[in-house]
């Protein structure tokens, strides 16, 4: 069958995080780019910059109105899953769905039970799968892929990764919209935010990620691009501010020396955001090399400040290791970000609470603290279960009987708590500034809106505040015959 137009479909309307809304669904883009040259047309949808076709009805409308024949849907997370479930099975019946991702790969046998409607799982890359698919090629012989076949479902053998030198990068003439820097929906930077993927895989097996695993039993190796590609890609990116999206950008310091060279070379005018590990303190000439080819903010997977966790996930490094290489860092005017994980196996409170002093003690400049949390074919998720006292619910979050998801959650908050501190707000906004960041033309429009994003930033805590009170009104106020009727109303909800 030959489709004609193709709806390549990302469902989120929001993200988990408000932070996280900004990025590009450069996985569906991928797709997407791969489809051209086997259909008519491709319409590229992003549900959380679209906000009219996020009412069902709309959607409905454009897909009838524009001859879709095909829809390809992206089900890449575990957060709103349920939601994602009831969008796909609102979509008209007599059109051909296919479904991919890392949640879709992750849970076939779900998805098929859930989704009637739905044709075809693609598991793991799709680049290859979807031009099978679109082909028309019997199901039978395509690598990669679940299907539906007499009352039960196919898999069929997984496909071999290809060389990421083999896939096209995104084509951004497919989008619809444009993507910004943003912060609770205010725009942070008017001179645009992108994301470009050099590599796939990862050298590095820690024990918490299994984004480089699937169900199949692959594991997806670490494959870089050239550098040529590299810079190729870069200059059809219009955005200022680019995050490198891959696991670990600085794996090979000659290749990043030699991507930096080009980027120097040809005169991209360009602020990048990258993953990073510790080993990047050992080679101070790359570093240089990096800041000089615009490289800004460092994203460092920290983990833990106690060497038993650290051991537990395989990091491969120590406190003490930590500790030395940040006193390298510090020497180099980049923004440091630094990602913890807390409520491990063990951790006790005061152990948790650590991580905003240590933290602020190696010098990163913000943090990101999270609950820790399985992937369905996680390692960890083994010794999760076999330790008494711990269990995890069913987005994945790991709790114990002694500190229960409402309490790590007040847990969470604190460490934040303590660590962005007035004085540390304003050392981020004059690093931010330091660095080069932001434009000129980002700042005068960023500097007027602070004070929208500080009164938001009252009004929420308010809000909380309040919200807390009412709960605690609740154990004292009788609700039958209550003076407040809000409070009834929202018992009997």
């Amino acid at each position: 069958m030959k489709y004609r137009h193709v709806l390549a479909l990302n469902p989120y309307v929001r993200e988990s995080s408000a932070a996280m809304g900004f990025f590009p669904p450069t996985g569906l883009e991928y797709v997407a780019t791969a489809m051209k040259g086997f259909v008519d047309r491709i319409s590229l949808v992003d549900l959380r910059q679209e906000r009219r076709l996020q009412d069902i009805d709309n959607l409905l409308g454009f897909i009838d109105r524009e001859g879709i024949d095909l829809v390809c849907v992206s089900c890449n997370w575990s957060y709103y899953f349920k939601e994602v479930i009831a969008l796909i099975n609102r979509l008209p019946k007599d059109i051909d769905l296919v479904v991919g991702g890392k949640q879709a790969t992750d849970y076939v046998e779900e998805l098929f039970e859930y989704c009637p409607g739905i044709d075809i799982i693609v598991r793991g890359e799709g680049e290859e799968t979807i031009q099978d698919i679109l082909r028309g090629m019997d199901r039978e012989r395509i690598k990669g892929i679940s299907f539906r076949k007499n009352g039960r479902i196919v898999h069929n053998p997984p496909r071999e990764l290809p060389d990421v030198n083999s896939i096209a990068f995104p084509d951004r003439s497919l989008r619809r919209t444009n993507y910004y820097l943003k912060s609770k929906n205010i725009i942070l930077s008017v001179s645009g935010f992108d994301t470009v993927l050099t590599a796939r895989g990862c050298p590095y097996s820690c024990k918490f990620c299994t984004f480089n695993i699937n169900p199949f039993g692959q594991k997806r190796t670490y494959s870089a691009r050239s550098p040529e590609s590299i810079i190729e890609e870069l200059k059809t990116v219009d955005a200022r501010l680019i995050f490198m999206a891959d696991d670990n950008f600085f794996v090979n310091p000659k290749r990043v020396m030699e991507i930096c060279d080009l980027i120097i070379q040809e005169r991209l005018d360009k602020r990048f955001a990258a993953h990073a590990r510790l080993e990047i303190a050992r080679y101070p000439k790359m570093l240089e090399k990096a800041y000089e080819a615009g490289f800004r903010v460092m994203l460092m997977g920290i983990e833990s400040p106690h060497d038993r966790i650290l051991k537990l996930f395989n990091k491969g490094f120590t406190r003490k290791d930590i500790e030395n290489a940040f006193s390298v860092l510090r020497d180099f005017p980049f923004y440091y970000h630094g990602y913890f994980i807390f409520g491990n196996i063990g951790e006790t409170e005061e152990e948790m609470l650590y991580i905003s002093e240590f933290a602020d003690r190696i010098g990163v400049d913000s943090i990101s603290a999270q609950k820790l949390r399985l992937e369905r074919y996680s390692s960890m998720k083994d010794i999760v279960e076999k330790t008494p006292g711990y269990h995890y619910n069913d987005t994945g979050f790991v709790y114990s009987d002694t500190y229960d998801i409402d309490r790590l959650g007040r847990i969470g908050k604190e460490i934040k708590r303590r660590f962005y501190t007035p004085s540390r707000l304003w050392r981020i906004i004059k690093k931010a500034g330091s660095t080069g960041i932001f434009t000129r033309e980002d700042l005068l429009y960023i500097i007027p809106r602070i004070p929208v994003l500080l009164m938001r930033f009252v009004v929420r805590e308010i809000e909380k505040k309040t919200g807390k009170l009412r709960k605690r009104l609740r154990r004292y106020i009788p609700l039958k015959g209550s003076a407040h009727p809000q409070i009834e109303i929202k018992k009997r909800l």
